[in-house]
């Protein structure tokens, strides 16, 4: 991902992000992908009415599912309002889902969505990495890391 590409991502009105996600993982590679949704879905993203805590893709005959992703009901959408944990396709090329397929073939990889955004066209992407899990010790690690990158922020502020 380059530079203009982040910039575009800060900008987003919308972002909503899975925290457990780099808690539980180590990225090894990321994609943004687009999201088939149908109307009062969009609506509720672009009021950030969704959540991405126990979300996860899948590889079906070539394609790629989103599952566990929470988009709540559009409080204005009556009789066509949408399912709330419903499986969305993600839209990737066939040679990136192909990479995808065959890494998570091994053992302790999966795939899972990270970020949720509006780009500068108005459409909802997502962005998802592919994830080894952390063991244990590596999540002690990453606590410990957070806490003395606090500790060294508080100190800055005092002085």
């Amino acid at each position: 991902m380059n530079k203009e590409q982040q910039e575009l991502r800060k900008k987003s009105p919308v972002q909503i992000k899975n925290k457990k996600a780099s808690f539980e993982y180590f990225f090894v590679d990321t994609y943004t992908a687009g999201i088939v949704l149908t109307g009062t879905e969009i609506k509720s993203i672009r009021l950030g009415k969704a959540s991405l805590v126990d979300a996860y893709c899948y590889i079906i005959n070539g394609e790629i599912w989103m599952k566990g992703m929470n988009i709540s009901p559009y409080f204005y959408g009556s009789y066509n309002n949408h399912e709330s944990k419903r499986e969305r396709k993600l839209l990737l090329n066939k040679r990136e889902i192909r990479k995808l397929h065959e890494a998570t073939k091994q053992v302790g990889f999966t795939i899972v969505p990270i970020l949720v955004f509006i780009d500068q066209n108005g459409r909802a992407k997502v962005d998802i990495a592919l994830a080894k899990g952390k063991k244990m010790f590596d999540k002690r690690q990453t606590m410990k890391e957070k806490e003395d990158k606090r500790e060294m922020d508080r100190a800055r502020k005092h002085y």
